[in-house]
C-alpha cells in the first residue's frame, strides 16, 4: 500500500512539474524589450536566423524591461534576446559597476554561463549608453556641455526618466551621487517613447535617454557629456540559451554573421526610420541586411 501511495504521489508531482514547465517550441523564439531599438534588434536576429537556415523563428517582442526578458530567457520561454553589457552586469547579475568594456564582457560571459547556461555572444558592434539630454537652446544660453556644468542648474529643472532608470543601480541614484544632482521636483517617470515629447514641450527640462535614439539627431538635441565617466559600457550582445544552440546550431552561424556589423550611426538611423518616419521595423531591417550583404 505504501509503495502504491508513493508511486501515485511521484506521478502527481511529475504531472505538476510538466504542467508548470514552459512548452518547448519546435522553432527558435526571439524576444525583445518594449522599445524601438529592441524590436529592431530582435527582428534582425530573427531575420538573420531565418536567412541562414530553414527555420521559422517566432517573435515575442515588447516584453517590458530587462527583468522580464531575463526571466523569459532562463525559463525557456524565449531562446535569445539582445542585452547591453552594463545592464547585464549591474541590473541582472548584481555586480559592481566597472568601466572596462572587455572586463565587463568577460564577467557577463562567465556568470551567465555558470549561473544560467546562457551564452553571451560577440558584440554587435555598437554601444547604447544612457544619455542625459537637454534642449539645445538651454545648452546654448547656459553654455553647457557636461553634466558637471549642468549640476548647478538642475535644482531649477524637472527631470524625466524611464521606469527602469529611476531604480536601477547604474541609473539615477548613483548618477545623482556622482554629480551632486538635485531637481526641483521628484523625477517624472514615463514610457521611453514619451520622453522626447515631454522635453520638447517643456514639461521637463532634462531626460535620461539612450545614446542611439533617433530623435536626438532629428530634433537637434544636446547630449551632456558624462565627464566623470559614471556610466559603465553598454555593448549590445545577443544572449542565447546553450540548449538552443545545441538544438539549432544554425543560430550560431547567424550570430557570427552579425558580429561587429552595426555602428551607433546605423542604429540611430534605423531607430529614426521606425520612430520618426513610422516605417515597419521588419522592412527597415531587411533594408539594412541588404545594404550590408547579410
Amino acid at each position: 500500500m505504501r509503495r502504491r501511495v508513493f508511486i501515485g504521489a511521484l506521478a502527481a508531482i511529475c504531472i505538476l512539474l510538466t504542467a508548470c514547465a514552459p512548452p518547448r517550441a519546435g522553432h527558435p523564439v526571439i524576444g525583445a524589450k518594449n522599445f524601438t531599438e529592441q524590436v529592431i534588434l530582435g527582428e534582425l536576429l530573427a531575420q538573420e536566423i531565418e536567412a541562414k537556415s530553414n527555420l521559422k523563428v517566432e517573435r515575442r517582442f515588447y516584453l517590458a524591461g530587462s527583468y522580464i526578458c531575463h526571466q523569459a530567457l532562463i525559463s525557456g520561454r524565449i531562446d535569445a534576446y539582445v542585452e547591453y553589457t552594463g545592464t547585464a552586469l549591474t541590473a541582472i547579475l548584481k555586480q559592481p559597476v566597472s568601466r572596462d568594456p572587455q572586463a565587463v564582457l568577460d564577467t557577463v560571459r562567465r556568470l551567465y554561463a555558470s549561473r544560467y547556461g546562457v551564452v553571451a555572444e560577440a558584440p554587435l558592434g555598437f554601444e547604447n549608453t544612457f544619455a542625459m539630454v537637454i534642449r539645445p537652446e538651454d545648452a546654448s544660453r547656459l553654455h553647457l556641455a557636461t553634466l558637471s556644468e549642468a549640476a548647478q542648474y538642475t535644482p531649477q529643472w524637472r527631470l524625466g526618466v524611464g521606469y527602469e532608470f529611476a531604480q536601477r543601480p547604474d541609473g539615477l541614484p548613483g548618477l545623482s551621487r556622482a554629480y551632486g544632482l538635485r531637481f526641483a521636483a521628484p523625477p517624472r517617470t514615463m514610457d521611453l517613447g514619451l520622453l522626447y515629447r515631454a522635453l520638447t514641450t517643456h514639461q521637463v527640462d532634462m531626460i535620461a535617454a539612450n545614446s542611439t535614439d533617433g530623435p536626438i539627431q532629428a530634433l537637434g538635441l544636446t547630449v551632456l557629456e558624462d565627464d566623470r565617466h559614471y556610466f559603465p559600457p553598454y555593448q549590445a550582445v545577443p544572449l542565447v540559451r546553450e540548449d538552443a544552440l545545441r538544438r539549432w546550431p544554425q543560430i550560431q552561424t547567424a550570430l557570427d554573421a552579425l558580429a561587429g556589423k552595426i555602428t551607433a550611426g546605423d542604429m540611430r538611423a534605423m531607430n529614426e526610420a521606425v520612430d520618426g518616419e513610422h516605417r515597419d521595423p521588419a522592412e527597415v531591417v531587411r533594408e539594412f541586411r541588404a545594404k550590408h550583404g547579410l
